[in-house]
């Protein structure tokens, strides 16, 4: 896992050679647990809460107009959430830190004023790094458990807005809404599943051979 993790690493400092910008972003998770249990029941009382994701990588303009950006970029994803399950009589809570290589394609949807207005898609790969899960009053260290030692793939979709404040520097704003694709062990019949909701702000930088527009 660690070896995979630090392999998309090297390949995304080896392409900051032919990028044209440098993002910073910024912003909270809440994220909401699909769970059902051995015996195939899920947690009715499950509740989200937040907790701060970080962002950097790089971006390429790949068309002439200049609408269209690649993303490549690492990732740091605070996850968690509370519940609790009446019928035994048990409180939950789960709080994990996720390690990751996301890649994107920003569009560029319309401009009004300085302005710009853009959708987004990614995919990314994640690696757990630290992870507690409470149940009553007893801690587990989920680092290394089947059911979270493998890696989770999530599929994003982003809208967001854009604003110069510099000829070099832009800020921006987005809401992201991923889901993973199943969690799942395979000595085990528990099931889980992830929709994490993503609202960030940040700064684009243009790199000095940038032949691009904030």
């Amino acid at each position: 896992m660690k070896k995979q993790l630090l392999l998309n690493l090297i390949f995304i400092s080896s392409i900051s050679g032919f990028a044209q910008q440098l993002y910073i972003e910024y912003g909270s998770n809440v994220l909401s647990f699909d769970y059902k249990n051995s015996q195939g029941m899920p947690l009715d009382n499950l509740l989200p809460q937040s907790k701060t994701y970080l962002g950097m990588g790089y971006r390429d303009n790949i068309n002439r107009e200049k609408t269209l950006y690649l993303s490549l970029g690492a990732t740091y994803n605070g996850y968690g959430a509370i519940g609790s399950d009446l019928r035994l009589d048990n409180y939950f809570e789960w709080d994990v830190s996720y390690l990751g290589v996301t890649a994107g394609l920003d569009i560029k949807l319309f401009q009004l004023n300085d302005f710009l207005f853009y959708i987004k898609g990614a995919i990314a790969t994640e690696f757990l790094i630290r992870g507690n899960q409470t149940i009553n009053n007893q801690v587990y260290n989920l680092v290394g458990e089947d059911e979270f030692n493998s890696s989770i793939f999530f599929i994003k979709g982003s809208l967001g807005m854009q604003y110069p404040i510099s000829r070099s520097t832009a800020i921006f704003a987005n809401y992201t809404f991923g889901k993973t694709v199943l969690i799942n062990s395979d000595t085990s019949e528990e099931t889980l599943k992830l929709n994490a909701h993503q609202f960030g702000f940040g700064f684009i930088i243009n790199l000095p051979n940038c032949n691009c527009d904030n």
